[in-house]
């Protein structure tokens, strides 16, 4: 049954790990691979921790350790604020665990994967985008190789919406912006599900815990990784987690649910805006500007967040 060959990249991180569990339950996707950055923790973390979960749920996938820091400058520190000291909502791994990441680095993982299936392998990205731009310079070919591409990652200011790490940027983007501007310079299929939607879409409390009634270990998972998560939400005024990775791959599996708006879009790097997603929507003029001669791509403008629900405890639960 399954339609979708993903590779996961990603740094796991509590919505990361709900998400890999989202895809691991679908019938619809054959996961082929998961590749990992730095973000929400290290890159030790975030490898660490994807190696655990993939062991933890027989997922029998390759993990590859991918960028430690980004294509220019220091990373960001990780917000153990928001995910942890371990970046995975304190729910201890033992700590013998080691785990055995695929010999490659995640950018050549990556290239590898798409010419040995050129055109069957999405790639739904929910971490810093510096994996995909090593690949793309590395082998400029991968864009005529993949299916799609769907990214986690932005604010486009559609309904006000901002960016949640400054007023101007995600976290995602921000954590490295040229990596961001170089993947929407190519002509790929791409498409950005941002916090224009993502931060539309709640999973509250009574959700969870019914989750973790009803949906097995995994179910249970899900509950003690976000009680951390979600704290944190409640200390920011946000009375239940907002959706962030899980809403990348619920696009990929019913992109019905949400409306899109297409155009050019440039990232900036530099100033108070470092990190800011700006698209210029197709069939708009303006004087010769730094987006014309860009490739369009797609942007989610509106969900329905009660479907995301109902399709995420449904591929839970069974």
């Amino acid at each position: 049954m399954a339609i979708h060959k993903v590779i996961f990249d990603t740094d796991p991180g509590v919505d990361d790990a709900m998400a890999l569990l989202f895809l691991h339950r679908s019938p619809e996707v054959d996961l082929v691979g998961v590749t990992t950055t730095f973000g929400n923790g290290t890159i030790d973390q975030t490898t660490r921790n994807a190696l655990y979960l993939v062991e933890r749920f027989g997922m029998n996938v390759p993990v590859a350790r991918g960028a430690g820091r980004p294509l220019v400058g220091e990373p960001l520190d990780p917000p153990d604020f928001v995910h942890g000291q371990n970046a995975l909502g304190n729910v201890p791994i033992p700590e013998d665990f080691q785990g055995n990441a695929d010999p490659r680095p995640a950018h050549r993982f990556i290239i590898d994967m798409l010419r040995a299936s050129p055109g069957e392998i999405t790639i739904v990205a929910v971490g810093r985008m510096t994996n995909l731009a090593l690949a793309l310079r590395e082998a400029p070919d991968i864009v005529g190789l993949v299916r799609q591409i769907v990214v986690m990652g932005g604010a486009f200011g559609i309904a006000g919406v901002q960016g949640n790490v400054t007023p101007a940027a995600e976290a995602n983007i921000l954590g490295d912006p040229e990596a961001a501007d170089e993947i929407t310079a190519v002509d790929w299929p791409l498409t950005f599900v941002g916090l224009d939607v993502t931060q539309k879409t709640f999973m509250p409390t009574d959700y969870l815990a019914a989750l973790a009634t009803d949906g097995g270990e995994a179910g249970r998972f899900i509950w003690d990784v976000s009680r951390f998560y979600e704290a944190f939400h409640h200390e920011g005024g946000v009375p239940s987690i907002y959706v962030h990775d899980s809403s990348a791959v619920a696009y990929l599996l019913r992109p019905g649910l949400y409306e899109t708006r297409s155009g050019a879009i440039r990232v900036s790097t530099a100033g108070v805006t470092r990190g800011m997603t700006v698209q210029k929507p197709d069939g708009t003029r303006y004087a010769p500007c730094p987006w014309d001669g860009r490739p369009s791509h797609r942007v989610c403008t509106s969900v329905d967040a009660e479907g995301l629900r109902e399709l995420y405890r449904t591929t839970i639960v069974g």
